[in-house]
């Protein structure tokens, strides 16, 4: 069966069964689809009377929220590749509150509605009794697809799990369903950092909550400093896109407003007109303080609306037990976070990763792992040294530029000295390594020169100024090694036994963990014990070794 990009899935199980459902009918959509799965809910929706089905408002009730998370968890459990949105155009409180540019009838889609992605393929949970039936389930199917969504044409359909039974035989239920409360207004804050399952449940609780108005505070600058590997957060900018896409599909007839956040609290704390704050378990004390803070400003206090934490079934020893940004941007190290620049005028054999990062990151050891694992190591600080022994093209201009009292009495320079000259002073230190960066870069070239006719496939140059001397050019890809300032100072002073200011001072004179990430293909971060340590490198250099592979069979060099 084909395979499409994007889909709708159909739920047409009562609330209260589909959570024994969901897993399985989400694990036979994912057969089928491999981008983004649309999820539609029309409980009791009957696809097989022979007449037309149409979409009608539902009332969300209680029991709505808790589906709708055990959905994103299984999701995340069984495919987690997919984008999985929950779509709610079609759900309104029963106190009739007007929505936004809604219309008075009673077809939540007076015309079709157009989304993100347009559905390939429409899915479908409903329970076929008679076989001989497919044909108009399918049909059925299609059209009602159609009222509700603007599809591709020749719009596919599939009936997932009809041998699937409805558990709802043992477990029918007589009481009638309690109304969820909805408000005017609701407020959430968060991150949003590569928007997740537990991100949507947040914003679809919201959305089905709010009847008019939803505002949306994202956290920027201030607030982004003390989050793990903080320099993997997606700019403000992709998440503000990413958050309007997802909630312009989510419910379009809501009012949304998403502003940076660069305190905790932002217009919570200000807006007369909020009624209902988003919580979690995690976030209720924050939600507390916000009603204080209203209470100080003359505001009424917010309803606190809690939702449950999605635990994550994957996470890792190093990662959090819920599902969180922190821990899909640990699953980032060691992956390719952008492709390689073409370089068609170097030589794909050997290739040549330059390894960077600043002082106390932990560099020197991640290139000896990869020495472990058959790299070629080369050394640029040792190559440096090189640079500086008498009779070298270097030393010679060294002097002619700075003057023979550097020289210790056997005549090799003193580096010590040398620095003195330079430190502080940015056109000093310009002159020295425009002497120094080019010999040095003679050298490395050399080595993997010697690699290449020594059979050796990998070479790693470990060069701290690998961007700073525009070295980027012998190098295939460009890895970056980051550590929290912190650590790295804490490292320095461990390992050189200087002051924590003057630990500082040398690593705000290095370029930041920011903006070598800007240039980095992969990062990896050696913040965690040794054999975490180890498996990142070890998960780098196989995606490395599969990297190198397919390049070889794209362009018809021998394996």
């Amino acid at each position: 069966m084909s395979v499409f990009s994007t889909g709708l899935l159909v739920l047409t199980s009562p609330l209260h069964t589909l959570p024994f459902r969901l897993a399985p009918v989400l694990s036979s959509a994912a057969q089928l689809v491999e981008r983004t799965l649309y999820v539609h809910f029309h409980p009791g929706l009957n696809l097989a009377t022979g007449t037309q089905a149409r979409p009608a408002f539902i009332h969300p009730v209680v029991d709505l929220p808790s589906v709708i998370s055990r959905l994103y968890s299984n999701a995340a459990d069984v495919c987690g590749h997919l984008d999985v949105r929950v779509l709610l155009t079609h759900f309104r409180a029963r106190s009739g509150v007007p929505q936004v540019g809604a219309s008075a009838v009673s077809n939540p889609f007076p015309s079709p509605q157009t989304l993100s992605h347009s559905p390939e393929v429409v899915l479908t949970d409903y329970p076929l009794q008679d076989p001989s039936q497919s044909s108009l389930v399918s049909q059925c199917l299609q059209r009602y697809a159609g009222y509700c969504y603007v599809c591709t044409p020749g719009l596919s359909s599939v009936i997932l799990h009809p041998q699937l039974k409805s558990e709802d035989e043992e477990q029918k239920r007589t009481e009638k369903e309690e109304p969820i409360e909805t408000y005017s207004d609701v407020v959430v804050g968060g991150t949003f950092d590569r928007l997740h399952g537990a991100h949507k449940t947040l914003l679809n609780i919201c959305c089905l909550l709010a009847n008019r108005r939803f505002v949306i505070g994202v956290c920027d600058q201030e607030l982004l400093k003390n989050k793990v590997l903080k320099e993997l957060i997606e700019p403000y900018s992709q998440r503000l896109q990413k958050l309007k896409e997802f909630l312009n599909d989510v419910k379009p007839s809501l009012q949304y407003e998403i502003v940076p956040l660069s305190d905790p609290f932002g217009p919570s704390v200000t807006d007369p007109q909020l009624q209902c704050i988003v919580v979690s378990e995690e976030t209720r004390r924050g939600g507390e303080a916000v009603n204080r803070k209203r209470a100080e400003n003359g505001l009424s206090e917010l309803v606190l609306y809690e939702i449950p934490l999605i635990k994550d079934a994957h996470h890792t020893d190093i990662e959090e037990e819920k599902i969180s940004s922190s821990s899909l941007r640990s699953r980032l190290l060691g992956t390719l976070l952008k492709p390689p620049t073409p370089r068609p005028a170097l030589s794909q054999v050997p290739y040549v990763i330059g390894l960077t990062g600043g002082s106390g990151s932990g560099k020197s050891a991640l290139s000896q792992r990869l020495e472990g694992l058959g790299a070629v190591r080369i050394d640029a600080d040792q190559l440096g040294h090189e640079t500086y022994i008498p009779g070298s093209v270097a030393y010679d201009k060294i002097l002619q530029e700075f003057g023979r009292d550097i020289l210790n009495e056997d005549q090799t320079i003193n580096r010590r000295t040398l620095g003195r000259k330079v430190f502080g002073d940015k056109e000093r230190l310009k002159a020295l390594t425009d002497i120094v960066w080019p010999e040095i870069a003679l050298l490395v070239k050399a080595r993997i020169q010697r690699a290449k006719k020594e059979g050796k496939h990998v070479c790693v140059l470990d060069a701290a100024v690998l961007l700073e001397a525009g070295w980027t050019d012998m190098v295939h890809e460009v890895w970056v090694a980051i550590i929290p300032e912190e650590e790295a100072v804490r490292r320095i002073v461990e390992r050189d036994g200087i002051s924590k200011e003057d630990a500082l001072r040398r690593l705000q004179s290095q370029w930041s963990n920011a903006r070598l990430v800007e240039q980095a293909n992969v990062v990896l971060c050696t913040l965690w014990e040794p054999d975490v340590t180890q498996r990142q490198v070890v998960k780098a250099w196989d995606l490395l070794q599969e990297r190198i592979q397919q390049s070889k069979e794209e362009t018809g060099l021998p394996s």
